[in-house]
């Protein structure tokens, strides 16, 4: 019995084997890939897309015209609640430190000859593959054909993120260790009250991206789809530590001191939005936040989420309409005090009284009622920086379907939303207003987006 129960089994398993993988039976079945079940970013609320007038509806009493009403067409997308908070922000200082401490670490380790194996001093902190025996195959081949052959010996190195950095002096492992993490400060005789501060002007963060609008716009000059993408690759580095000197530098004659020495650094602030942040440092925090995300994605064999960015003119006056269509304010009425004589948002009501409306400055992120998307603060508290760049005529001539003008030339880029410093004309939800993007101001923050992937989701009429 036992040898028919063999016998049986044995030819089963020569079927099966024989058999192979599936056919496609010569039939179009494509290339099925991981389901994917998108997921709402943390911090972020799903804003349907639809159809709205963008531009101003009711009185341009400014006259600007550089806001005429337009009828155009958005898809869904992701928006960060809230403005991006100092704690959300020095979350990304803190990564970018210990990253630069890693990488002096490790180079320092190399430079001794030191390797992973060496767990008591700064060898902990070693390149992953200073061990070339425990590299497979591609890394071996990278380092080999790639790697060694670079101007800089340290390019493609891989960082030790599971070491445990000490930045407590009485924490220091060794006096290499120690050598290493003294760069990193500034020197004695900038000191004073006895404070021993990082140099932050060594805070730099460095990434590449795709110029896919240049890129689109050579193919269609030379009428070539495969060009030379090279060109196209832009390197960029840029130090990320907001400006704190903004809260003196805006305003003359003016003691705002404790909001320079305070606002970033302490926890009574920790949830008020960031300030002292330009266009540039502002893009630069999405790229992080994409990678860091993108990062742990890998690491679970998950698919790439698609990118954080700054929300285009167009998203951002959709959002901000909560939609309610002709609305002047997120809150959707002409009137800036409910029915209990409280005002809706964080601005400067009366000439010089700044405190009418409960605060001086700005207000923690989670202030005022949300408009009807739940989102936070879409008018006053701070302005809010976008991807588009300012032209007063660009309503004339953008597309009506996701309409947007970017040019890495225009310096202009438009900020939207109010501040607590301004006047209610700048809250209404089409008021447009600029800002240089290499420039930081105490009352310019921003809020990220992030495209909604898979089926359209959008506000049916």
């Amino acid at each position: 019995m036992l040898v028919k129960r063999l016998l049986f089994l044995y030819t089963l398993s020569i079927m099966m084997l024989s058999c192979g993988a599936p056919s496609n039976r010569g039939e179009l079945i494509g290339v099925k890939q991981k389901k994917w079940f998108g997921e709402k970013p943390y911090g972020m609320v799903l804003v349907e897309g639809g159809a709205y007038i963008m531009g101003k509806s009711d009185e341009d009493i400014a006259q600007l015209r550089n806001a005429p009403a337009k009828t155009v067409t958005v898809p869904s997308f992701y928006m960060d609640e809230t403005e991006i908070t100092n704690s959300e922000y020095r979350q990304f200082v803190y990564w970018v430190k210990d990253s630069i401490a890693l990488s002096l670490l490790a180079r320092k380790a190399d430079e001794l000859e030191l390797g992973e194996d060496n767990k008591d001093g700064i060898g902990q902190f070693a390149f992953k593959d200073a061990d070339t025996t425990k590299l497979n195959e591609f890394q071996k081949y990278m380092r080999e054909n790639y790697y060694d052959l670079s101007e800089d010996i340290y390019a493609g190195r891989a960082l030790n993120w599971d070491a445990d950095l000490a930045w407590d002096t009485e924490d220091y492992y060794d006096s290499n260790y120690a050598e290493v993490m003294d760069s990193l400060y500034l020197p004695p005789e900038l000191w004073y009250n006895g404070e021993v501060k990082i140099d932050v002007e060594k805070l730099v963060y460095s990434y590449t991206w795709f110029d896919a609008e240049a890129a689109a716009a050579e193919s269609k000059r030379t009428r070539t789809q495969f060009i030379d993408r090279k060109p196209f690759i832009k390197k960029e580095k840029i130090q990320i530590y907001p400006d704190t000197t903004v809260w003196i530098k805006d305003f003359t004659y003016s003691y705002n001191e404790p909001m320079h020495n305070d606002y970033f650094s302490h926890p009574a602030y920790q949830d008020y939005p960031v300030v002292g942040i330009s266009w540039n440092q502002a893009v630069a925090f999405c790229n992080w936040r994409t990678n860091f995300k993108n990062g742990y994605q890998r690491e679970k064999g998950k698919p790439n989420v698609s990118r954080f960015r700054l929300p285009n003119e167009a998203e951002w006056e959709y959002a901000a309409r909560g939609g309610i269509p002709s609305g002047t304010y997120p809150w959707g009425s002409p009137y800036l005090l409910n029915d209990r004589a409280c005002f809706l948002a964080n601005f400067k009501p009366l000439r010089g009284d700044y405190a009418v409306d409960q605060a001086v400055y700005t207000v923690e992120a989670k202030s005022y009622f949300p408009n009807d998307f739940n989102l936070y603060n879409m008018a006053g508290n701070v302005a809010e920086w976008t991807n588009s760049s300012y032209n007063a005529e660009a309503y004339d001539y953008v597309a009506t379907l996701n309409p947007n003008m970017s040019f890495d030339d225009e310096n202009r880029k438009v900020v939207r939303g109010g501040s607590w410093k301004d006047v209610a004309y700048f809250l209404r939800v089409s008021s447009r207003d600029y800002e240089y993007s290499d420039t930081s101001r105490s009352y310019i923050g921003f809020r990220t987006v992030q495209d909604y992937l898979g089926s359209q989701k959008v506000k049916m009429k």
